[in-house]
């Protein structure tokens, strides 16, 4: 498994303390075609009927800029990207009036893969206890081939002990085999070298790196949603990522390298007219629904390089439709494609929560839902006090469940990491794979 140079905090080490959130959390939202950056105060809010304090995040920062040197999710060019960074970081830091040096950070390019795993340990006459469900675990990891990648998320799926399934935790209960089944997030090590090395370049210590998907679940889905089985889109820039829950738990996530950022090179072709434009076009009128009207309302958009008289066109707003609706199709029908290669999503998900810039397009939500066959509905992202209406929108759905996961961790991919690493004291194969886990977590 192999390590690479990444900037992290000591808080992200997976130990129990680490959980506990600090009076501030920062949240970097890095894509193609936007940076976000906010900064929540976490804050205390006492409950009625329970003696206990619940701790609440309200935003004191916010800052956001047109993206630069990040193509597909991946950093092409740091000194565009270190550029825009700062700028998004420089505004929310004088928004709050405090300087921050650790973010959690979204990794939405980096070719992540999704990769199931399993492993059995046999249990005799004995009860499973701690010591069990981290043999098993190991000997899970120990069966991963990577394939160049590292870990970005790491938990048990399920439990079986000899036939039962499903198990959630199967410590105390008694049978002869306990088999671990793992879901493991991979991503590409350069991409997350060189997403290392932007955030050194800025000063910052990646707190937590947490794949697109599972961050904008953090902050969309409802509970119940997560345990009947959904499955979140993000549709982003450069990218498309997206990620199955079933059971309250991470089940699969994946993503393609094409995004909306591609409809707006699509009508920059069609229309012969500046990318500029066409994000405008698209942003005002892009649709993938057809409309009577459509044939006679004329949009006006200048034409590429011509001057005069002759660098203005108006064309039918049809012809918007006819542009962007199969670009949207062929990304919906590669994802359709892919969740039909997954048995999970298969099996128990019949609800679709679309996320991201793109979401927003008109009619997505029903060109959804005719080629996935499934309930979609579209995501706002969950209300922080002190949220800025400009920022309640699908498109940053990320930013702020980024701010969510870091108030609350994931504690099983903690706990993996720290049952892993108990077993240290084994080969020392095992003993590189959990220290890889317990300072990943």
């Amino acid at each position: 498994m192999k390590v690479v140079p990444f900037p992290t905090s000591s808080a992200n080490t997976g130990s129990p303390r680490a959980s506990a959130p600090s009076s501030t959390i920062a949240a970097l939202d890095i894509g193609s075609t936007k940076i976000c950056c906010l900064i929540g105060a976490v804050e205390g809010r006492r409950r009625r009927a329970v003696d206990e304090t619940v701790p609440q995040i309200k935003i004191v920062g916010a800052g956001h800029c047109r993206s630069g040197g990040i193509t597909g999710g991946a950093v092409t060019d740091l000194d565009q990207a270190e550029r825009a960074m700062r700028t998004a970081i420089d505004q929310a830091e004088r928004m709050a009036g405090r300087t921050i040096s650790g973010v959690y950070v979204n990794m939405s390019g980096g070719r992540t893969l999704s990769v199931h795993v399993s492993g059995e340990v046999t249990m005799g006459r004995h009860a499973v206890d701690e010591a069990a469900k981290r043999r098993a675990a190991v000997n899970a990891m120990s069966k991963l081939d990577t394939d160049g990648r590292v870990v970005l998320h790491a938990s048990v799926v399920q439990y079986r002990l000899d036939d039962a399934r499903n198990v959630r935790d199967p410590e105390g209960m008694h049978g002869s085999t306990l088999t671990a089944e793992l879901n493991v997030v991979l991503a590409d090590a350069n991409a997350i070298s060189n997403l290392g090395l932007l955030l050194e370049r800025c000063h910052l210590d990646a707190v937590g790196l947490v794949v697109a998907p599972y961050a904008s679940a953090r902050s969309v889905l409802l509970a119940d949603e997560m345990e009947l089985g959904v499955a979140v889109i993000e549709l982003g820039g450069g990218t498309t990522s997206y990620a199955v829950f079933n059971e309250g738990m991470l089940a699969h996530a994946d993503m393609i390298a094409v995004g909306s950022h591609h409809v707006t090179t699509d009508i920059a072709r069609g229309l012969n007219t500046t990318i500029a434009h066409a994000e405008r076009v698209k942003t005002l009128w892009g649709s993938t629904v057809p409309a009577q009207l459509d044939e006679r309302e004329l949009i006006t958009c200048p034409i590429l390089g011509e001057t005069g008289s002759d660098a203005v066109q108006r064309v039918p707003r049809s012809m918007i439709c006819g542009v962007v609706r199969p670009r949207m199709e062929e990304i919906f029908e590669i994802v359709r494609d892919k969740l039909g290669q997954v048995p999970v999503a298969q099996r128990f998900v019949r609800r679709v929560v679309l996320t991201g810039g793109g979401s927003q397009l008109n009619g997505v939500e029903q060109l959804a839902g005719e080629i996935l066959c499934r309930q979609v509905r579209v995501a706002r992202p969950s209300r922080f006090n002190g949220l800025p209406d400009a920022l309640s929108t699908p498109g940053f759905c990320v930013a702020t469940g980024l701010l969510r996961y870091g108030l609350a961790p994931d504690e099983q991919a903690a706990k993996l990491g720290l049952l892993i690493a108990g077993a240290g004291h084994d080969r020392g194969y095992i003993r590189r794979v959990g220290q890889w886990l317990k300072e990943s977590f």
